[in-house]
């Protein structure tokens, strides 16, 4: 019932940008606190960016002035404006939706979508 569809991924060259989307089906949106994670191969998976129920925004220093994250409260959907990319933010992307701690229950995740930096 509960979905989290990411799209947006892609090979992009170095400097460019990316927008990813996700959207969210099955709970109530306006109410949840939504994130980017990635997870590149051989490393752990990261919190990139959040943004709470309230607008309320934070960033890994790694990505801070280069990606923006958004959400269309009317539409369910978060974005992730990625932009002056470099090849070590090449991952697969994942959005997550939650309220509270994340022990909650009320803690989902999309399947995630690939973002590749190269020349």
């Amino acid at each position: 019932q509960v979905q989290l569809v990411e799209s947006g991924g892609g090979l992009v060259q170095p400097g460019g940008s990316l927008r990813l989307s996700c959207l969210a089906s099955g709970f109530t949106f306006t109410i949840y606190d939504m994130s980017w994670y990635r997870q590149a191969p051989g490393k752990e998976r990261e919190l990139v960016a959040i943004i709470t129920s309230r607008r309320g925004t934070n960033y890994v220093d790694s990505v801070r002035g280069r990606f923006t994250i958004s959400r269309d409260n009317a539409k369910n959907t978060v974005y992730l404006q990625m932009s002056s990319l470099k090849p070590e933010d090449t991952a697969v992307y994942y959005c997550n939706a939650r309220i509270g701690v994340v022990t909650s229950p009320y803690n989902y995740w999309g399947q995630g979508t690939q973002v590749t930096v190269s020349s």
